[in-house]
């Protein structure tokens, strides 16, 4: 295990490398120049010229380039070219709010997609079933910026339930986390009842019925478990989208976290910025990776990660 975790981990480099190339050549090519952005179109050309200057924006591409292999190498970011804050520093802040915003996602959506599933799966042809595969498809189908805006006009507005936008407490994360987590809970409860079907089948489970064990342990100690690993890899999959979904639900709902964070630095062509939270994004992916195939070998012992 301990090798195949430090193959992994060193996998990563070039990965993080390769996206931070990308994102440094597109960031670069977006049509609009941040020194515009900050003092305007009618700006004097000699303070265009020395903010530019300062800002380290006037050296060719390539040496911008090497100053920011040699930060990303020495642990530095450099700093945001409108506040001027280190972008690590600005990142971290934002990271708290997407993190609890995508916990509370995936928690919503395992909390929906389980028992449907499950019971999907046990009733499988009968009206429940056929119900749960309206609420999946209608789940899937609807996208967050069109579920986000019908939330907030029935709980908020309409019903006056939960506050509109922002972060200040509890209640400003339910119609996020619901924007969120609904299309993802269709996804996994199709899986699992999909993969729960395959497994009721098999002899392992006459077995331990013949043995004596209640219902209830047959599914959900040994048809489940074996059913789980389609659905672990389906979970680490939606988990990593939940971090570029939130893109846009942290802009409807002025959620202030890493995606909101990056609309608002794309639009202000703050090239250090961006760069540090799509590599930050990146970063989560890959973690979100490594840990699905250590939860495989959790999920069934048969696996070994070498």
């Amino acid at each position: 295990m301990s090798l195949y975790l430090r193959r992994r981990l060193l996998l990563t480099v070039p990965v993080l490398l390769g996206v931070s190339t990308l994102v440094f050549l597109f960031v670069h090519l977006i049509p609009g120049d941040p020194v515009e952005v900050m003092l305007g179109e009618q700006a004097l050309a000699t303070d265009k010229e020395a903010l530019r200057r300062n800002l380290g924006l006037d050296r060719p591409l390539h040496l911008q380039y090497v100053g920011f292999i040699k930060g990303l190498l020495t642990g530095t970011l450099g700093r945001s070219l409108f506040t001027d804050e280190p972008v690590g520093e600005t990142l971290l802040r934002h990271l708290g709010p997407t993190a609890l915003l995508a916990g509370a996602s995936l928690l919503i959506a395992l909390a929906f997609a389980l028992p449907l599933g499950i019971l999907a799966a046990l009733r499988q042809g009968s009206l429940l079933d056929r119900g749960a595969i309206l609420l999946a498809l209608t789940g899937v189908a609807i996208p967050n910026f069109v579920l986000g805006p019908l939330l907030i006009l029935a709980f908020s507005i309409g019903l006056g339930w939960t506050p509109v936008s922002g972060a200040e407490g509890p209640s400003h994360l339910i119609l996020p986390a619901l924007t969120l987590g609904t299309a993802m809970a269709g996804i996994l409860s199709r899986m699992i009842r999909s993969s729960l079907l395959e497994t009721l089948g098999e002899e392992y489970l006459r077995t331990a019925r013949a043995k004596g064990l209640p219902e209830r342990a047959v599914i959900l100690r040994h048809a489940l478990r074996t059913s789980l690993i389609p659905v672990i890899t389906v979970v680490g999959l939606q988990a990593g989208g939940l971090l570029s979904g939130a893109l846009i639900t942290e802009t409807i709902f002025a959620w202030p976290g890493l995606g909101r964070l990056t609309i608002q630095a794309i639009n202000s062509r703050d090239y250090p910025l961006v760069q540090g939270a799509v590599l930050f994004i990146a970063l989560g992916y890959v973690a979100v990776n490594l840990v699905t195939d250590l939860l495989y070998a959790r999920a069934d012992p048969r696996i070994r990660l070498r």
